[in-house]
């Protein structure tokens, strides 16, 4: 049987995973982005980049709060992330949009089973999931809007 701060962590721990890697494709978006909206969409990333950072290093410090270990490494990411790499070299800045939409709402996704998941292990696990998808429909909003 596992035990509660291994349900738990391993909640966070497939949060992590999505959280680096989205700020990673993020990131590599932002490098490779061309085309007539590339300012903005250049300056929309990096604003993802940040927020999407942020959360992973909550959801990992609060994994050690609860005494789980997370992994972060680059080559526990590149297996276990549910999200498909970008193509290499310069992206459209339409394409881009629309590949950090869908990925964006992956994850909200995700999430939300999650804090599902957590109502009755960790009220403090969920909230913070709660409070992460909150930014993350901020951005995929953001993202979406320009996909008329």
């Amino acid at each position: 049987m596992i035990n509660k701060v291994d349900r738990v962590g391993s909640l966070l721990q497939a949060t992590l995973v999505e959280f680096i890697d989205l700020a990673q494709q993020g990131k590599q978006a932002h490098w490779n982005v061309v085309g007539p909206r590339f300012l903005p969409v250049h300056q929309q990333l990096d604003t993802l980049v940040n927020d999407v950072r942020l959360g992973a290093d909550e959801v990992a410090e609060r994994a050690v709060a609860i005494g789980y270990h997370p992994d972060g490494r680059s080559a526990t990411v590149a297996k276990e992330t549910p999200l498909s790499e970008l193509p290499a070299g310069p992206i459209g800045d339409a394409d881009v949009v629309r590949a950090i939409a869908d990925r964006l709402r992956k994850v909200a996704d995700a999430l939300r089973t999650r804090v599902d998941q957590l109502d009755e292990l960790d009220p403090v696990s969920q909230d913070l999931l709660i409070g992460l998808a909150a930014t993350l429909d901020k951005h995929t909003w953001m993202f979406g809007a320009q996909l008329n």
